[in-house]
């Protein structure tokens, strides 16, 4: 074996080693989940060398000046203030949903008016309109991290996955039988996921067009759904109040997880792939474990349901956000309540963790978004200025620009 190339990747943080065996070039990951800024450098390219045969001597200052960069990393805009930077008219009729590349140079807007915009973030000029779909655009998403290719889910029944440079449709994926609520890409972008109002979830071969595989078993609508970090398994929540588990390979259900007492609302697996997060409609999140679909701990404390849920990059605090207008940040580890988030007038319909993982963002019906410090629940900043409620609300991969979509028909930039 030999040592090729030695690769960042900041968020979350890890070190990613190219190298040959027998004639082949490989590539892994070192994940460094626990680093922070104060980490002890030499210490940990200590314990990295012990653990990695391939980071010899040699490569000691090398690994050293990396972690030092993730450190860095760490720090930048993690106290970032935001400003309004613009306010786009972007569809005629009500918007559904916006979804930001990974670098946050552009952005797509999805539209009861039946179109896809896509949009550049820095301009705010708009790049491509897709067009040809036959009902509302409601399920969007970029190809992250190449963000070369856009899938679009409509209630029309079917998918259309489009080219980001020249807005061409590559392909039109039909084979559902009922709206199409929920869509996601897998991380090698060589398959797109879509989950129906018809009780399936299909995987479609994005070179070929073709369907590989439909995901059968839930009883009512599926409305979420997720690939793991590796692409191996899926996730889909339904509102008959169970979340599969699915191998992506072969379509074959891994378990289910039973548990919750009414409709899920949303269910994704930790970065390392060990645990899942589902939120329901019963006002509890329930964490399991991935690797044999047992529960492991119900999250209460909401008064009434969890609308959306998420993990940090490194899986190691959770936040819920509630239509009782609070959101909560749990430790994984723990299980308990670290902090509570209070300030909004009406309910929390979205959350989301910046990339370093100490600030959270939160988009409410109460017309504003908000910056939160994750540690102590302190609110550090209220975007104001949407006439009506926000329903989607994004950081971009480096955590300095703001997405908020809003019923009044804008998006806003801050940054």
């Amino acid at each position: 074996m030999k040592l090729k190339s030695l690769l960042l990747r900041y968020y979350p943080p890890g070190i990613m080693l190219e190298y040959e065996k027998s004639g082949e070039l490989k590539t892994k990951s070192i994940d460094l989940l626990e680093l922070g800024p104060s980490t002890d450098v030499s210490a940990l390219v200590e314990e990295i060398q012990r653990a990695e045969p391939l980071l010899t001597a040699s490569r000691t200052q090398q690994v050293s000046l990396l972690v030092q960069r993730l450190q860095e990393k760490l720090r930048q805009h993690s106290d970032h203030s935001f400003y309004l930077f613009k306010v786009l008219r972007a569809h005629i009729l009500p918007l559904t949903n916006v979804a930001l590349n990974k670098s946050g140079s552009c952005f797509i807007t999805g539209s009861y008016d039946r179109t896809c915009k896509l949009w550049d973030t820095a301009s705010g000029e708009e790049l491509h309109t897709l067009e040809g779909h036959r009902n509302v655009v409601y399920a969007i998403a970029f190809n992250n991290p190449y963000g070369d290719k856009i899938a679009t889910g409509s209630f029309d029944k079917t998918c259309k996955l489009w080219s980001a440079e020249t807005g061409k449709c590559y392909h039109t994926f039909r084979g559902h039988t009922a709206e199409i609520v929920c869509l996601s890409f897998n991380p090698q972008s060589t398959l797109v996921a879509t989950g129906s109002m018809d009780t399936t979830a299909k995987l479609w071969n994005i070179e070929n067009g073709e369907e590989v595989c439909t995901l059968t078993g839930h009883l009512a609508e599926i409305i979420s759904l997720a690939f793991d970090t590796s692409g191996n398994r899926i996730i889909t929540g339904s509102f008959d109040h169970t979340v599969a588990v699915w191998d992506a390979s072969t379509g074959r259900k891994v378990f289910t997880l039973i548990g919750h007492c009414a409709e899920i609302s949303s269910a994704l697996f930790s970065w390392d792939c060990s645990l899942v997060l589902t939120g329901s409609m019963d006002k509890t999140c329930m964490l399991w474990d991935a690797t044999n679909g047992k529960c492991v701990a119900t999250l209460t404390g909401h008064d009434d349901e969890i609308l959306d849920s998420c993990f940090d990059y490194t899986g190691k605090l959770i936040a819920t956000a509630s239509a009782d207008g609070t959101a909560r940040v749990y430790s994984a580890a723990t299980r308990k309540c670290i902090t509570k988030l209070e300030g909004h007038e009406g309910e929390i319909s979205k959350i989301s963790f910046n990339p370093q993982g100490n600030r959270l963002l939160t988009g409410s019906s109460d017309k504003t978004a908000r910056i939160w410090d994750a540690q102590t629940g302190q609110c550090l900043q209220v975007l104001e200025g949407h006439t009506d409620e926000i329903f989607s609300c994004a950081f971009n991969y480096k955590g300095n620009i703001v997405i908020t979509g809003s019923k009044d028909n804008t998006c806003r930039i801050w940054r």
